[in-house]
């Protein structure tokens, strides 16, 4: 086998590969360890896809409008394809598992189609197709029908004309452990520690691109926190898709949380996206006595009445998840609560949707991902009566209003702040022009000016302004000369 190191000493040039990625933070992890495969088999990374050979476009499936975002992307990419025949366009991720080979036929242009499981074989998968190989990848579909309806300049006698594949097979086994992952931040870090889901919520496509729930072995996640923190990253997100329902053999997620807040040179913990039924006296426990985690929470309610949780299959009443909002505020003062809110699902009826404004009034959360209800073809919630799905400029206007409600609220919860002084890990320069951006231990954004020196510092800021959503400070505690505008 030629790998691209050795093609790349053969050939005098670096083969480059470019991955660019949409959608959750679980994707994002996942652009990180596709980097790192790409980089241990001798791949340089680029930073633009006009200088890739091979150009992976890691995608999301929760949403159409967030897969139509890709196509049109794809779309975008195909101009660089056909001035270079020989680049190889892959398409990646939740929305790859999806739709398999009937993305090769929708889009002619592309090479590879490869789900969230197939990663670890992505070097030989991409040496197949750039050698032209009629041999599959484990767990490949070849598509040689696809193949000659393919792009008009790939036509041409003798020229480049690769194989394309669909790489779609779950393996149950596969945590991606002992691959290096390369890191975009050298500040913070997305550690997963549990991939696919058991939950089954009608909605969602998230069982079906990303399979059933494989948990990572605990000294597996605290070797590469340990590695982390030794490399100068002092705080780490903990990543799953019902992250707090994490277990390993004795261990439930609230020990290792804990054993993670310890680890020498972590000085921050988060952890996303946890499910309200998996908050437990426990876990609220370790958050309020441990001093590394985060007093920030993210906690879906998706809607504000029973019947339509109910159909949603979210396992949990009004009263259960507003019982846990109350376990954890008594626990945790001041602690900053976020959500994710779906409205006009299927059924949803105009007191169904009133109640989840009063939710939202009721628990008034600090920040809020809003959505109206988005077709998901292989979900339960398709089968569901056409007569019961909501009108679609009915479910724009439910989303405004939800959307207007939670600004108005969040705007309230942060003027309250001003004047506070607040700790911010800072991790970027802002767009605006002499500041630099960080974030407090409530996940709240602030930019106050500085230089790009201070980027991983712990610094204490004075909140002066809000924008609604965002923070304008002033830091109190750095030297002078890194804090002037410039």
């Amino acid at each position: 086998m030629v790998t691209p190191r050795q093609m790349n000493h053969l050939s005098g040039t670096r083969t480059k590969a470019y991955v660019e990625t949409y959608g959750c933070q679980m994707n994002v992890s996942d652009g990180e360890l596709m980097q790192g495969i790409l980089a241990g088999a001798g791949y340089d990374i680029a930073e633009r896809p006009e200088d890739a050979d091979v150009v992976l476009v890691n995608t999301c499936a929760i949403r159409e409008h967030a897969e139509q975002r890709v196509i049109g992307r794809v779309g975008e990419l195909y101009r660089l394809k056909a001035a270079r025949p020989d680049m190889v366009i892959g398409v990646t991720g939740c929305m790859a598992q999806r739709l398999g080979e009937r993305l090769l036929e929708r889009a002619g242009y592309v090479d590879l189609v490869m789900g969230p499981d197939g990663y670890r074989s992505l070097p030989e998968t991409l040496r197949r197709l750039r050698q032209g190989d009629r041999g599959s990848a484990a767990g490949a579909v070849t598509a040689p029908h696809a193949r000659r309806r393919s792009l008009p300049v790939m036509s041409a006698p003798n020229e480049y004309e690769p194989e394309r594949l669909a790489v779609v097979d779950f393996r149950q086994e596969e945590n991606y452990e002992g691959l290096e992952v390369r890191r975009a931040s050298s500040i913070s870090a997305w550690v997963p520690v549990q991939r696919g889901c058991n939950y089954r919520c009608t909605y969602c496509i998230v069982p079906y691109v990303r399979g059933a729930e494989k948990n990572r072995a605990p000294d597996r996640v605290l070797d590469e926190v340990r590695g982390l923190a030794k490399r100068g990253i002092t705080e780490v997100t903990l990543l799953g898709q019902t992250v707090n329902s994490w277990e390993h053999g004795e261990w439930r997620f609230p020990e290792l949380l804990r054993a993670v807040a310890r680890v020498d040179g972590i000085r921050r913990v988060r952890f996303t996206s946890p499910h309200p039924n998996d908050v437990t006296p426990e876990l609220v426990e370790v958050m309020a006595t441990e001093p590394n985690v985060c007093r920030q929470l993210h906690l879906p309610v998706q809607s504000g009445h029973d019947r339509t949780l109910k159909r949603m299959l979210r396992r949990y009443t009004v009263a259960e998840y507003l019982e846990r909002v109350e376990l954890v505020r008594a626990a945790i003062p001041g602690i900053a609560l976020s959500t994710d809110v779906i409205v006009a699902f299927p059924g949803e009826t105009d007191e169904e949707y009133e109640a989840t404004l009063d939710l939202v009034r009721h628990v008034r959360f600090d920040d809020a991902f809003l959505y109206k209800y988005s077709e998901r073809e292989g979900t339960p919630a398709t089968r569901l009566p056409r007569e019961q799905f909501v009108d679609p400029d009915v479910a724009q206007q439910r989303l405004k209003r939800l959307i207007d409600l939670h600004r108005d609220i969040q705007s309230e919860i942060n003027a309250a702040e001003i004047g506070r002084e607040v700790e911010v890990l800072v991790e970027r320069r802002a767009r605006s022009e002499g500041d630099m951006l960080g974030r407090t231990d409530a996940y709240k954004v602030v930019a106050f000016p500085g230089g790009e020196s201070l980027a991983g510092r712990y610094l204490h800021v004075r909140l002066t302004a809000t924008t609604g959503a965002t923070f304008r400070g002033v830091a109190v505690d750095a030297p002078a000369a890194e804090t002037r505008v410039a």
